[in-house]
């Protein structure tokens, strides 16, 4: 008797733990996969950011591109998902888009500063990149010079941003400071507003404005509203924090392999400090001389296989589209080519239209005598280089990058070295000798430049021709109703 109650109780307790470890085992298998994991098995990242030229852009191919862009699909490509962006037009309605379950966005890139009301909503990856606040004013106007001389003035900032939360900081002890925070606008509106006058003034950040200036000359940098800020990526703030702590793994990983400073490099590297003066000759030809010369440039680059926006950016730093330049040195014509080259290339020079085929046909000759191994766009701006200063040069100034530890195949690296190519230390151990290799740094920088500013430019024209031709179309179909009931009342 004792023997079975003994057996009874050891069969209870056995019945029990494998109940128990049943449990467990079904609670391992049925616990909800993180959103790391989620996002994997999903195929796809979500990211909401701003279409513009310092985050996503398209470009002439019709591809995504930009340095925000570049960052986002190496993490996706890391991650072995695609990416999904999602182009929020306004925004002061980004972080709540993101703190929102329901709107499916796993995290917010956007060239976002990290202030302490923003770190109240989200959480921020390590910092990649640092911008100042600055206020823009128009040329010509009294320059304010401090915060103090804002008061009474009406000044313009993007809904929701930072430099609205900046001034709302600064009226605490500025009373008298007064702004308006306007809704589904981006930085190169607000600075246009001032460039016509609509407002005394604007605040924006300092990448932006470096890159639109060329496009406004009649604006200026009146002071720096703050110090250098931090600029990072932003995610939801919650118990599950496993995609958030890939992103810092990542973003850890970019500042110290290269990466951010690549990109850098790609998409800011051409933004040269163009004066006033430069920028106001830049805005007015393309104005009046660029619409002469357009559809040929267009040709010629369709033919050669270059994008127009580089052709019409070289004959710009070339001649201005000039077709009668001439420089001392005897260099001629639109695309202002030597009388060897344009013998060489069997055009007539001082024909604009044969000067722009000989200049792009060897703009890619020169470009096809680059080793094959070095890739876009790092081969097209050494053949700008070499366009300038010729081809021995700029292998010296290759020869010479990799002498000196430099990656010979890397157009940042080679651009540092070739101003060495004037001290005789360095040249008189090279093949072709001594070169103002200064000249080419800057001649390629300020092509980068004026490509950027004409490609946006045509983005931004595309833009408000598909907006005009919405705006019609939506006229056109709010007038067939009204002309139905007329013709119903004429009827009766």
């Amino acid at each position: 008797m004792i023997m079975k109650s003994r057996l009874l109780r050891y069969s209870r307790r056995l019945v029990k733990g494998v109940a128990l470890a049943c449990c467990a085992s079904l609670l391992v298998a049925s616990k909800a996969p993180s959103l790391l994991e989620r996002v994997k098995a999903s195929g796809n990242l979500v990211v909401l950011s701003q279409n513009g030229p310092t985050t996503y852009y398209e470009d002439a191919n019709g591809q995504h591109t930009g340095f925000e862009y570049g960052m986002l699909e190496e993490f996706a490509r890391e991650l072995g998902v695609e990416l999904e962006i999602r182009d929020v037009h306004d925004l002061s309605h980004l972080f709540g888009e993101l703190e929102d379950p329901e709107s499916g966005a796993h995290m917010a890139a956007s060239g976002l500063t990290v202030t302490s009301e923003r770190r109240e909503q989200v959480r921020f990856t390590p910092s990649y990149f640092e911008i100042r606040q600055q206020v823009i004013y128009r040329l010509g106007e009294s320059r304010p010079r401090s915060v103090g001389d804002l008061a009474g003035k009406n000044i313009a900032v993007i809904a929701g941003s930072a430099h609205a939360e900046q001034l709302r900081k600064l009226s605490k002890r500025y009373e008298e400071l007064s702004w308006e925070e306007i809704s589904d606008v981006d930085a190169m509106e607000l600075v246009e507003m001032v460039d016509q006058g609509k407002y005394h003034y604007a605040v924006v950040d300092s990448n932006a404005y470096a890159v639109h200036r060329g496009l406004y000359p009649n604006t200026h940098i009146a002071f720096n509203l703050t110090q250098f800020q931090p600029v990072s990526w932003a995610f939801p703030k919650g118990d599950d924090d496993t995609l958030y702590r890939a992103a810092r793994s990542f973003m850890v990983r970019a500042n110290t392999s290269g990466l951010v400073a690549e990109l850098r490099e790609l998409h800011f590297g051409h933004v040269s400090q163009m004066n006033v003066g430069g920028a106001k000759t830049f805005a007015q030809l393309t104005r009046d001389r660029l619409p002469r010369w357009r559809e040929e440039l267009q040709k010629a680059a369709d033919k050669y296989g270059v994008d127009w926006e580089l052709l019409a950016a070289l004959s710009y730093q070339e001649s201005h589209w000039n077709p009668r330049a001439k420089s001392p040195t005897g260099v001629r014509g639109l695309m202002m080519l030597t009388r060897a080259t344009a013998r060489e290339m069997g055009v007539n020079r001082l024909d604009p239209l044969e000067s722009i085929d000989g200049g792009a046909r060897y703009l890619v000759q020169v470009r096809d005598r680059i080793p094959e191994r070095i890739r876009e766009p790092d081969r097209s701006w050494m053949a700008l280089a070499a366009y300038n200063i010729g081809l021995g040069h700029l292998e010296d100034a290759r020869v010479l990058t990799e002498r000196m530890g430099g990656n010979p195949d890397r157009w940042a690296d080679v651009r540092d070295h070739l101003p060495l190519l004037a001290k005789r230390q360095y040249y008189k151990t090279l093949k072709h000798g001594y070169a103002r290799g200064w000249e080419p740094v800057t001649y390629v920088q300020n092509i980068r430049h004026y490509q950027a500013l004409l490609t946006w430019t045509d983005r931004i024209e595309e833009q408000r021709l598909a907006d005009a031709a919405a705006n019609d179309n939506s006229e056109a179909l709010a007038e067939v109703p009204a002309a139905e009931s007329a013709a119903s009342q004429s009827a009766l």
